[in-house]
């Protein structure tokens, strides 16, 4: 079982950067791949960016490409998404998930441990 902490959402005006952090519980961090997903009011859940163990794969939605950065360190057991120049369309609960078998990229099927969700408001 992994358990994971979200931090770093809030109000934000367009234009403006946020980074969300992901605490991971567990030894065995370095070897998950690690993504994030968001969800808004009425939307499906959609990807927004990935990352591999190593850090060395690193994938995003076309949405946020450009305007954000998924990282990790391993040593903190922590992931994070910087967001830069922020869209109302990226108003959101953003989540963070856990890929156990390693770098899963968009497949949300891989991804078996999920944060509780850190909100995004993004205002005009």
């Amino acid at each position: 079982q992994v358990q994971l902490v979200e931090s770093g959402g809030g109000l934000v005006q367009a234009g403006g950067s946020l980074r969300l952090s992901c605490a991971a519980s567990g030894r065995l961090f370095s070897r998950y791949g690690m993504g994030w997903f968001r969800q808004a009011p009425g939307k499906e859940r959609e990807f927004v960016a990935a990352i591999s163990g190593s850090s060395s794969r690193t994938s995003y939605a076309d949405s946020v490409k450009g305007r954000s950065t998924i990282s990790r360190d391993n040593a903190k057991n922590t992931v994070y998404l910087q967001m830069n120049s922020l869209k109302p369309e990226d108003s959101a609960v953003y989540y963070c998930a856990v890929a156990p078998s390693g770098y899963s990229g968009s497949y949300d099927q891989n991804y078996d441990y999920w944060g509780q969700g850190s909100q995004i408001t993004v205002s005009s």
